[in-house]
């Protein structure tokens, strides 16, 4: 018999803010994974309006609520196959909304295997969340569009409040 290898996947992103969609593969990834690390990474090519450690608050709060023990929220910097290896992970994790998503993420994911042998799993996101994206629900907000009816089926209550107090503050 061979030796059992234990799934670690990191599941990276920036996370400003957590949307439905990642909390959904968050959910669903702590089913088909032993271990998952939610990597809470910083994007040069974005400015980020929640620090790393409010982007991990937002996350471990979801993670407590749902009982998902096999799943830890860290902050990273760096490379994500570093931190992959750094976390003991054999897998990477990546959410696909559409096919720009994966022709972006495939030169990644082979980037990974050939610089560091780490294996990239993709989930495809679910209708209700395929058209989600952290930039978009951060734009309706700010130009005053977010109304808790139109945005509960974006983000959790609880990240739909702090981004009004952080966008409009004297609303």
């Amino acid at each position: 018999m061979g030796e059992v290898t234990k799934s670690v996947a990191v599941f990276p992103g920036t996370f400003d803010p957590v949307t439905l969609g990642h909390l959904d593969l968050i959910r669903r990834a702590s089913r088909l994974f032993d271990r998952v690390v939610v990597g809470v990474g910083h994007n040069p090519e974005k400015s980020e309006m929640f620090s790393s450690s409010e982007r991990v608050s937002m996350i471990q709060e979801f993670v407590a609520e749902e009982r998902l023990d096999n799943i830890s929220v860290q902050s990273y910097g760096g490379l994500t196959m570093e931190f992959a290896k750094d976390q003991g992970a054999n897998i990477i994790l990546r959410g696909i909304r559409d096919s720009v998503d994966l022709r972006d993420e495939l030169q990644f994911a082979n980037a990974n295997l050939i610089v560091g042998s780490i294996e990239t799993v993709f989930l495809m996101t679910t209708d209700q969340t395929a058209l989600t994206s952290s930039s978009l629900i951060k734009q309706i907000v700010e130009l005053g569009g977010a109304t808790e009816s139109r945005l509960a089926q974006l983000v959790p209550a609880t990240v739909l409040k702090r981004l009004e107090a952080r966008l409009r503050p004297d609303s």
